[in-house]
């Protein structure tokens, strides 16, 4: 039997959904290095090529809390119109080079409060710079649409406020919702009054789970909460005794019956 291997061009010429994105994880590592000269940041490095392999090094270390520590320095250049505007249109016109046609990407805009901003001038901001965007990929013949997921951050009392502008702009470009941050002592349940709101309100939410705290919280956010995805929900291997012979357990089972999405 013959395989055929796609050359990188053909594959980035097909068409392409990312699901699960980060804005404040997916910046230019050059645009990162202009912005904190720009504010005054301290970067581990200035060298576009050398900050790049550092935050590759993090995000494949295995260590969860490490890989969020990376990005403090992404979010210093986030916190002025200046930074959000150009983050946000150059993440649309990476996704448009790389053959996307549709996105979601996410962010906490409480994050990006501690220039000044308030947490609807920060997603109006964002909203704008997407929207540019998307314009400028259009008219170069590489059309994409990109919803935003607003994320509340888990560990902290904002999540309620971050839901309230999901419902608020539902019709002007945020597609749904998440909550992020360490997993281990923040259970998504703390914080149902934000999903109940939502379901109320028809906004869908995903929540991420199934990494650091494994099955419980994949359970917690499936039957306490409602998500209709996970984010990861890598640790669902944990309830599938033998793959070969199609043995599944009963959490993994309810995912696959249900089709529910696991964003990998």
């Amino acid at each position: 039997m013959s395989s055929t291997r796609i050359d990188a061009e053909t594959l980035r010429r097909l068409p392409k959904a990312v699901l699960h994105d980060h804005l404040d994880g997916g910046l230019r590592p050059a645009t990162v290095v202009e912005l904190a000269e720009n504010v005054g940041h301290t970067l581990p490095t200035t060298d576009p090529e050398e900050l790049a392999a550092w935050y590759y090094e993090a995000a494949n270390s295995g260590d969860l809390v490490r890989y969020i520590a990376t990005f403090e320095h992404t979010l210093a250049v986030m916190q002025n119109r200046e930074g959000l505007l150009r983050t946000a249109e150059e993440y649309v016109l990476d996704l448009a080079a790389d053959g996307v046609v549709y996105g979601e990407v996410r962010y906490a805009p409480e994050l990006n409060t501690r220039g000044g901003l308030s947490m609807r001038e920060v997603v109006e901001t964002v909203q704008e710079g997407l929207a540019t965007g998307m314009a400028k990929a259009a008219a170069a013949g590489t059309p994409v649409r990109v919803g935003t997921l607003l994320c509340g951050m888990r560990m902290f009392d904002r999540v309620r406020e971050a839901a309230d502008l999901a419902v608020a702009f539902r019709d002007a470009g945020v597609v749904g919702f998440d909550i992020a941050g360490a997993e281990d002592g923040f259970p998504p349940a703390d914080h149902l009054d934000a999903f109940e709101h939502l379901r109320r309100e028809n906004v869908p939410f995903t929540i991420h789970a199934g990494e650091a705290h494994g099955l419980p919280s994949i359970h917690q956010a499936l039957q306490v909460c409602g998500a209709q995805r996970i984010g990861h929900g890598v640790r669902i291997t944990d309830d599938i005794p033998d793959l070969a012979a199609g043995k599944l357990g009963r959490l993994a089972a309810w995912v696959r019956d249900r089709r529910i999405a696991l964003e990998m």
